[in-house]
């Protein structure tokens, strides 16, 4: 059972890092078989990512929003962009099989991704009887006392 906090607290993360959403939408449910496959992909790369060492690939962690859709945090853009087109990891060839799967049924299945490159100190996150989340789960959780005590304060340091 995941762990609850029930302190306020609040993320705090050294430097720079990227915010990256991602997610796939299910338009016409009818090709079980490419949608089998598909629905193994982002586990699969998520695992990897998991697994390597972070100083390595730059990959902060990730949260689960839904079956289709997750949050990564990143250390930088450029590693980000390094994993995806990496031949010798998990997107790269998956990338390449959805395009051959869905190259004339582009329709079928939805994707869609958001990147955010955040500057150190312009985010606030807050976290009050929660398990660590979000942000708060790749980064250090503080007491939101103090110049962390609200909105305003968290983004101005």
């Amino acid at each position: 059972m995941t762990k609850i906090r029930a302190e306020r607290l609040a993320a705090q993360i050294e430097g720079d890092f990227v915010v990256f959403l991602i997610g796939a939408r299910i338009n016409n449910w009818w090709r079980f078989r490419d949608l089998y496959w598909f629905s193994k992909t982002m586990p699969k790369m998520l695992k990897e990512l998991s697994d390597l060492p972070a100083d390595e690939t730059g990959f902060l962690g990730y949260q689960m929003l839904s079956m289709f859709a997750n949050v990564q945090y990143w250390r930088s853009f450029e590693a980000l962009e390094t994993y995806a087109r990496s031949k010798d990891h998990e997107h790269f060839p998956e990338w390449v099989e959805f395009n051959r799967r869905f190259k004339t049924s582009r329709g079928d299945v939805g994707i869609w991704h958001e990147t955010y490159l955040v500057k150190a100190g312009a985010y606030e996150a807050i976290y009050s009887g929660m398990p660590a989340f979000g942000l708060g789960k790749v980064s250090e959780l503080v007491p939101a006392t103090g110049n962390r005590e609200a909105a305003r304060q968290r983004l101005s340091g």
